[in-house]
């Protein structure tokens, strides 16, 4: 079996890439940085010699930026088009739980791919996983450099990427579902705790201080429409636990 791994080079692409491998399949980073599989999504260019012979595509592509649609929802149809002229039998999109119930243009961007995929010409699955661990500490470590930690009220399910590799790799190498599978950490915790267990583990003194989150926005968070109280997996690293490895 040969997968392809969209966005392969990025965070989450290369640890999918290192489990797969691991797991002794043939692997392909795709991705515009690539130096045997150069793509760019918004072109549709290098798609077509990238996946000839592919069994499988996982897109772990991503975008936070103005342009995000360019890549992630027209870049997934003109991908769904190539793998259909490929051959390929299942892709699998990688996606945010709960981005349909956040009204904010990321996840509006995320839902409107999900979209895409449903209606692509692939099998396809479609893996839906909390906020990771790394998002949260990158966003406190960046907010402590101004020794305050501006913090909403936000009820969050945090995992770690590495085991949402894994999960995507299980999918991957399976029959395509033609559906959503959930994969989460193993608690709900609320956004302003995880601040505190960032600052415990990394002594850190910056100032704690509770942000109000007006609007549709603040009452999504806070009812929780990040998180998967019952997820299809559940993984065992918690926050604190995953920060302590990683401060080691």
């Amino acid at each position: 079996m040969t997968i392809a791994v969209v966005g392969g080079t990025g965070t989450l692409g290369r640890l999918v890439t290192s489990e797969l491998r691991t797991r002794g399949l043939q692997v392909r980073v795709l991705s515009r940085s690539a130096p045997e599989h150069p793509i760019d999504l918004t072109t549709g260019d290098g798609l077509g010699p990238a996946l000839k012979g592919c069994d499988v595509v996982v897109d772990a592509s991503n975008n936070s930026s103005r342009r995000a649609a360019a890549t992630l929802v027209a870049g997934s149809r003109r991908l769904l088009e190539a793998e259909q002229t490929a051959g390929v039998g299942h892709h699998v999109g990688v996606s945010v739980v709960g981005c349909e119930q956040v009204p904010v243009g990321y996840y509006k961007v995320k839902a409107d791919q999900e979209r895409a995929v449903e209606r692509g010409p692939v099998p396809w699955s479609i893996v839906r996983a909390t906020q990771f661990h790394e998002l949260v500490a990158m966003i406190l470590t960046a907010a402590a450099r101004w020794r305050v930690l501006p913090v909403p009220h936000a009820a969050l399910q945090t995992v770690a990427a590495a085991e949402v590799a894994a999960a995507i790799a299980d999918i991957a190498t399976g029959s395509p579902r033609g559906g959503r599978v959930s994969v989460a950490g193993p608690e709900v915790t609320d956004a302003r705790e995880l601040a505190r267990t960032w600052q415990l583990v990394t002594g850190s003194r910056a100032l704690l201080m509770p942000v109000p989150l007006p609007g549709k926005v603040g009452r999504a968070l806070r009812a929780g429409a990040l998180t998967a109280p019952a997820p299809d997996v559940r993984t065992r690293t918690g926050f604190g636990d995953w920060l302590r490895s990683a401060q080691r």
